[in-house]
């Protein structure tokens, strides 16, 4: 069966094909669009995903891996997923939040993880990925799999060892929920765009930041500035989904479900593990250099962070009937664990 999707004509078109019973090609053709641009290292893991996929299924599926903004904005793929015009995407979850602040909770539950594989295990036996279908299916959607960049690291220019540390600490934080976990823990959040961070503490505006992975601090110089960096992160890691239509997916026969399924669960592995190469690298040469203290907090002070984001977790949750499900559930799943002790 060929599918083509290049705009909502060709669609058509093929769409007029399948019914004269054009099926004997067995070829499946989708157009995907990340919400990285083009050369970044993610984007260039993803297209190793299409690779994957492709050998998998012996040539039988292709996937054009479009970067950030090539039909779309990176907020509407959702919708152009639902309209036909993409057939799928790999995209930030909480980009969708204005549609129902489940999506927000699920995306970045802040404070949540401490290891991707936690959020994995979350996802795939701890009853995430069937909230991710409840979520997505009225959308039009199907929810393949999971992936994210890792824990972002946390930039500062004071040392932070505890919850207690953050007490009247001037930080940049993003709006949402992230901003609000951290007020709760006693921290003193800034607007401001990430455009400004270096500046600002070179300047002293702010002391510490949430920011990106290490590496990535590490090469804009950021930990040069704010020379108390906390590695790995105990704050944000990013949910980042391999969605597409669901009218698509159903018609898929079982063997390529299971090829997307199968390669997306090994891609954010190796995603998970390219940038961690990436991380530890940059924090050995940090530590080499003499300058930088890199700070890990301990699972105790971790947890205790948890139990403050809980909070604002509930207030999310109040949002919708949706977001009462995914808190309802995460929060199961985290004590289960004994993540929240």
């Amino acid at each position: 069966m060929t599918k083509d999707r290049t705009g909502l004509l060709l669609g058509l078109a093929v769409g007029i094909a399948l019914g004269c019973g054009a099926a004997a090609a067995q070829e499946y053709s989708f157009k995907f669009q990340s919400s990285d641009p083009a050369g970044n290292p993610n984007f260039e893991l993803q297209q190793g995903w299409t690779k994957d996929l492709a050998e998998r299924t012996g040539g039988r599926v292709s996937v054009e891996l479009l970067p950030v903004g090539s039909i779309v904005e990176h907020n509407e793929t959702q919708d152009a997923i639902a309209a036909g015009i993409l057939d799928g995407h790999i995209t930030d979850t909480s980009y969708f939040t204005g549609k129902d602040a489940a999506f927000g909770l699920i995306a970045n539950p802040v404070g949540a993880w401490s290891d991707p594989e936690q959020m994995f295990d979350f996802m795939e036996n701890g009853g995430g990925k069937e909230l991710m279908n409840e979520l997505l299916n009225p959308y039009g959607l199907q929810f393949i799999g999971a992936t994210t960049p890792g824990l972002e690291a946390f930039v500062s220019k004071v040392p932070i060892d505890s919850v207690a540390d953050l007490k009247g600490v001037k930080l940049r934080a993003p709006e949402g929920l992230v901003q609000q976990v951290f007020a709760a823990a006693g921290a003193a959040p800034v607007n401001l765009p990430s455009s400004e961070v270096f500046t600002a503490l070179d300047k002293g505006v702010i002391d510490a930041a949430d920011y990106t992975v290490f590496s990535t601090n590490q090469a804009q110089g950021l930990n040069d500035i704010a020379p108390n960096p906390i590695y790995p992160g105990f704050h944000s890691m990013p949910l980042v989904e391999v969605s597409m239509n669901k009218a698509e997916w159903d018609a898929l026969p079982e063997d390529i479900q299971t090829a997307f399924t199968e390669s997306v669960h090994d891609f954010s592995r190796q995603q998970v593990a390219a940038l961690a190469a990436l991380d530890a690298e940059a924090v050995a040469a940090a530590e080499a250099g003499g300058k930088i203290t890199v700070h890990n907090w301990s699972p105790e002070e971790r947890a205790k962070f948890r139990t403050i984001a809980m909070g604002e977790w509930e207030t999310v949750a109040e949002r919708s009937e949706n977001a009462r499900k995914v808190y309802d559930t995460l929060t199961a799943y985290l004590k289960s664990n004994g993540l929240l002790n």
